[in-house]
């Protein structure tokens, strides 16, 4: 029991560390589990949304594999009323099928191919009933790094931020996700984005659109996300496709007395986050 809280406690760490890119939310809370949603087009995309979790995190027993982490309340010290308190929080990061074996994420995710064959890579950790507690998964969903195709993270300059990943297998029963091969997305345009904010099961965030479009590399919106949404998809509602990968924003907490709170913005204000434009992925655009 010793053992296994030094390693809950040592991924804690690492998935701290990996979400250190901050996010924050914009005017209300968009942010919902999957048993919530009734979109189709948004729950198909939810089933090819992956978590990014450190392989000490999992505990496989046959056919099944049983998902750890802290309490994100406990964790990050919460106030009570704090959506998504209890849940846990395991996951890094997060990232999106493109091909049968093959995951985009951020690249301040993974630097490198040690890193990369350190996660696992789980479809399906959500959230199905309220109050739920314990995460399991078929061991079916979980793959892992065959090799990392290519990473970018440019500090500096024009800020390019990605990871492609080939998959040990082809992923079985969740289909690839489209995505815009040339041109940009539309100034105002409604998006969505799904993914793990800070390390939580599955997260649908919809309600937002794109702010600044002017830079070439990513643009600027007022998503709700956290650390742990980094490698998420930003899906364009009006036509389905992905338009970017997440990979920066505002700071995701405050305090407010003994406690921590939400960070909330305006959804004009704050910086925004930034998301990486998919075209920029040249590994994929053959695909």
């Amino acid at each position: 029991m010793k053992l296994n809280g030094i390693l809950l406690s040592f991924a804690l760490i690492c998935c701290m560390n990996a979400q250190a890119v901050q996010k924050v939310i914009y005017g209300d809370d968009n942010r919902r589990d999957v048993y919530e949603v009734t979109n189709p087009m948004f729950l198909e995309m939810a089933r090819s949304t992956a978590a990014l979790i450190n392989q000490g995190n999992l505990r496989t027993n046959g056919d099944t594999t049983k998902v750890n982490g802290r309490v994100l309340g406990d964790a990050r010290g919460l106030c009570a009323d704090e959506p998504f308190r209890e849940q846990i929080a395991a996951a890094n990061c997060s990232g999106f099928l493109v091909a049968p074996n093959m995951l985009v994420t951020a690249g301040h995710c993974i630097r490198t191919e040690a890193q990369c064959k350190g996660y696992g890579y789980v479809f399906g950790f959500e959230t199905e009933t309220q109050g739920q507690t314990d995460y399991k998964v078929p061991t079916e969903n979980v793959y892992k790094c065959k090799r990392l195709v290519k990473t970018v993270l440019n500090s500096w300059g024009d800020k390019l931020d990605y990871a492609v990943v080939e998959l040990d297998r082809p992923v079985q029963g969740r289909r690839p996700m489209s995505f815009r091969k040339t041109g940009k997305i539309n100034d105002g345009q409604e998006i969505v984005v799904i993914g793990h904010p800070s390390g939580l099961p599955t997260k649908i965030a919809d309600g937002a659109f794109v702010r600044n479009n002017s830079n070439k590399v990513y643009f600027n919106a007022n998503l709700d996300t956290y650390g742990g949404n980094s490698g998420s998809a930003v899906f364009n509602v009006t036509t389905g496709e992905i338009e970017g990968i997440l990979v920066r924003g505002e700071n995701d907490y405050t305090r407010s007395g003994s406690c921590t709170i939400s960070n909330q913005c305006p959804m004009d204000g704050c910086r925004g986050e930034d998301v990486t434009r998919i075209t920029n992925v040249t590994e994929i655009m053959n695909l």
